[in-house]
């Protein structure tokens, strides 16, 4: 494919002729189509649901989907924490406003009615030995009525209820309502809304009951999505302050109103449309993708300004306007469209991570970039051919046109053998430094609480208060004791059991570990008047069938095929995740039982370490894709391995570079930040494709790499380089969000907009001088001026704008 403006092929000066041929034709059609999209556009909801959190088709999570509905109260659960400012719980006060949020609670949308702990529910039993043996009921006394004594009588019933550190805090001054959440809102037959489910609990629980007596304390994943996307809404405004400031800088770069507005309305109709093939599609926006609709714009402005910096070029040269939008097309559409479909198959690449999330975000992204090929590559022409470029613009380009820019002055030398030597010599220094802090970098969370979150937010706040006041933490990890039917309490099962926990006991970051062996020791210290020398497990069957006749429901599965063993951590850290999955990993090699199979894993924490270790997997195999594909569409577009060299290097530094910046700012590789790498590559791309095709454009016409490189300045360097600022002063706002993940996914976007833009304008020449391209042409001597202007003067032999258009 050439892309020589002056030597169209038969295809390019087909599709010329189609785009410039019927231009009003084309026109209303692309009208009319991003018209009925952005209709659909606005149509487009907020969603989020738990099952696109996690790895589809991972061993652990297939474990888990076996006994999901035997494990329901340990995955997707919200836990509201009543707390008592004044005193503790034991005051009539304190039950009446429990009992009311229990109630309130039992009723909420999407809640498994059947797994609904509170001390206000009938599964929350209190037990213990007597003369007569086990004695028990439910903690709230039967004809319960506020007085005295039965306030008592329910403190006594608390305290033999074993729920201390679990439904009440070890300081007895609040008590928690754990609510199990279904997938599908039983009411409306769809999948549960979170955003909605999160309003929800805050207006009819948080708001409603808290008090000057009373605080209410809301954590669990729901909660978690709901916050986030009540944050996701205000990127909204981020997305407003990138537009205006779009605006100021593409007028200063253009002085030109008509063309400023009309790269910016192209930009945002991009992303509408984009909005209304994922509505039409069935998608929505879930926290995770916020960042494609700002993408998608960010990438239609880098090729708009292409396309107008062509146009106003055009026309200083001496061209009309519709000849002046016509040639930038001819010159820019080739290489246009090999960057797009180069990103868009690039985001595509991470379709091979087996999360819906990250799945959903890679479709959004490769629509949106094929939508800017309609809009920014073919309908933003059209408009500059009917609009023209402002008297202003004119005058400000021809006032310019014979003075070197400041991207010349600073960046024309290091095509030379000195600059580009020294250059490379500290690319090579930071390859070198990157590796080496990037080997640092962390899978999965580094933080305790939602690390999505800023660790001063109501979340983080109420997770930590749950933390420091109760024995059992909100983070589960939950290894399935597999056994043949109606085994799973057999004593040699048992024993298997109990010494997994032992063993899972001494992994750094484990709290507790509980199963259905710890009910069978109790139940036979219990059945022995309480003497701590029956504290154990039974040899005798028919014993230990008895011990385990009132174990609390979700510790056996109806045919007893079935036990989980519970391990309660201090946090959801990638290393104390890893810590405890090794240890589970060397009890079944080291010990290999026969009668019990111990499968990973359930739980929150344990879906948590499932997602890390699809990431782990899944961030090199991405990474591969990404360049794989790259590699490709620019070797088929330039047909040359040293120019396809020449732009690849300086992304592969960036994407190392950018890995020991995570490093260092304590940034996890997981589900939010992982895709940063693969958008950063693709976006990146495309500044090295627009300087080549510059370049080679140059170089067929007899230049010298030098000469070559001050033409490509001249023509793309000045929008190459704002292209790169203005993305980047954009995508800084983002560090303000108050969501986490967000600021710290705009610091890594900045970085690497910055990286790749510098490293277009100062490592691909330096490249292209080491692999010698253009040094079959003449020998490489200054242009005439070029140490004033650091341009080359147009040679006589060179026809014209007009002369071209003819």
């Amino acid at each position: 494919m050439q892309n020589n403006s002056s030597n169209p092929s038969r295809i390019e000066q087909f599709f010329e002729r189609l785009v410039f041929g019927y231009r009003p034709a084309v026109l209303a059609i692309l009208v009319a189509l991003l018209s009925f999209l952005t209709w659909q556009g606005l149509q487009v909801r907020p969603e989020a649901s738990f099952t696109k959190m996690i790895p589809g088709n991972h061993e652990f999570i297939n474990n888990y989907m076996d006994y999901r509905k035997e494990l329901a109260d340990l995955g997707n659960v919200v836990r509201i924490v009543v707390e008592s400012k004044d005193g503790d719980i034991f005051t009539p006060e304190f039950q009446q406003v429990l009992q009311q949020v229990t109630d309130e609670v039992f009723y909420v949308p999407g809640v498994n009615r059947d797994g609904l702990k509170s001390l206000w529910t009938p599964n929350v039993r209190w037990q213990e030995v007597t003369e007569e043996g086990f004695v028990g009921g439910a903690v709230i006394p039967n004809g319960y009525d506020g007085s005295a004594a039965m306030v008592a009588k329910l403190k006594e019933n608390v305290f033999k209820s074993g729920q201390v550190g679990v439904l009440v805090g070890n300081n007895f001054q609040s008590a928690v309502i754990l609510a199990p959440l279904q997938d599908v809102n039983p009411e409306t037959g769809q999948p549960l809304n979170y955003r909605e489910l999160s309003d929800y609990l805050e207006q009819n629980v948080r708001d409603k009951y808290s008090s000057d007596t009373v605080q209410i304390r809301i954590v669990g994943f729901a909660k978690v999505i709901g916050d986030l996307i009540d944050g996701a809404v205000q990127v909204v405004m981020f997305f407003g302050l990138a537009v205006l400031i779009t605006f100021a800088l593409l007028w200063g770069y253009s002085r030109c109103l008509r063309s400023t507005f009309a790269v910016l309305a192209c930009s945002i109709f991009a992303v509408f449309c984009q909005l209304g093939v994922l509505n039409l599609l069935g998608y929505g926006i879930n926290p995770y993708s916020m960042l494609v609709p700002f993408l998608v714009f960010a990438i239609g402005v880098s090729h708009g300004v292409q396309i107008i910096s062509a146009t106003i070029h055009n026309v200083v040269r001496g061209a009309d306007k519709f000849d002046a939008a016509k040639l930038a097309f001819r010159s820019l559409y080739v290489a246009g469209i090999t960057a797009l479909v180069s990103d868009a198959i690039g985001f595509t690449t991470l379709m091979v991570i087996d999360i819906g999330v990250i799945r959903e975000l890679a479709i959004a992204a490769s629509i949106g970039v094929a939508v800017i090929i309609v809009t920014n590559l073919v309908a933003l022409p059209i408009i500059a051919s009917y609009i023209g470029v402002s008297d202003a613009g004119v005058r400000y380009a021809r006032a310019r046109a014979d003075q070197p820019t400041l991207v010349e002055r600073l960046f024309a030398g290091f095509a030379r053998p000195q600059k580009a030597k020294a250059v490379l010599a500290i690319a090579l220094v930071l390859v070198g430094a990157g590796a080496w802090y990037s080997q640092y970098m962390k899978i999965g969370d580094l933080d305790a609480g939602a690390p999505e979150l800023r660790p001063d937010s109501r979340y983080n706040r109420d997770n930590a208060y749950l933390v420091d006041n109760y024995s059992t933490s909100t983070d589960v990890f939950v290894v399935m004791a597999k056994t043949e039917a109606e085994q799973c309490i057999a004593y040699g099962n048992l024993v298997w059991m109990d010494q997994l926990a032992a063993h899972l006991g001494n992994v750094p970051g484990v709290q507790k570990v509980a199963s259905v062996a710890d009910v069978s020791k109790f139940g036979n210290f219990g059945m022995n008047e309480g003497s701590l020398k029956w504290y154990g497990l039974n040899r005798n069957q028919f014993v230990t069938n008895a011990s385990v006749a009132k174990a609390p429901p979700g510790l056996i599965n109806a045919d007893c095929s079935m036990a989980p063993v519970l391990v309660f951590l201090n946090d959801h850290k990638a290393e104390t995740l890893d810590q405890v999955v090794a240890a589970v990993r060397h009890f079944n090699e080291e010990f290999a039982p026969d009668s019990v199979e111990f499968l990973m894993a359930a739980g929150n924490a344990g879906i948590e370490s499932a997602t890390n270790s699809v990431i782990e997997k899944a961030q090199v195999e991405m990474l591969i894709w990404v360049y794989g594909v790259v590699i490709a569409l620019c070797l088929l577009t330039f047909r040359s391995p040293r120019i396809v060299l020449a732009v690849v290097l300086p992304l592969m530094l960036t994407s190392i570079l950018g890995q020991a910046l995570m490093a260092l700012m304590g940034i996890g590789v997981k589900v939010a930040t992982l895709p940063v790498i693969a958008l950063g590559v693709g976006i990146g791309v495309d500044y090295g494709i627009y300087i080549f095709s510059k370049v080679r454009e140059a170089l067929a016409q007899g230049k010298s790499l030098l000469e070559s490189y001050a033409y490509t300045l001249h023509q793309t360097g000045k929008a190459v380089a704002f292209t790169g600022i203005t993305l980047a002063i954009g995508v800084a706002t983002w560090v303000f969000s108050p969501i986490k993940f967000q600021a710290d996914m705009g610091l890594l976007l900045t970085f690497m907009f910055v990286w790749n833009m510098l490293g277009a304008l100062v490592l691909v020449p330096a490249i292209a001088w080491l692999l010698r391209i253009g040094a079959d042409n003449t020998a490489q001597v200054e242009p005439r001026n070029s140490q004033q202007t650091g341009r080359v003067e147009r040679k006589p032999a060179e026809r014209t704008v007009v002369e071209e258009t003819a």
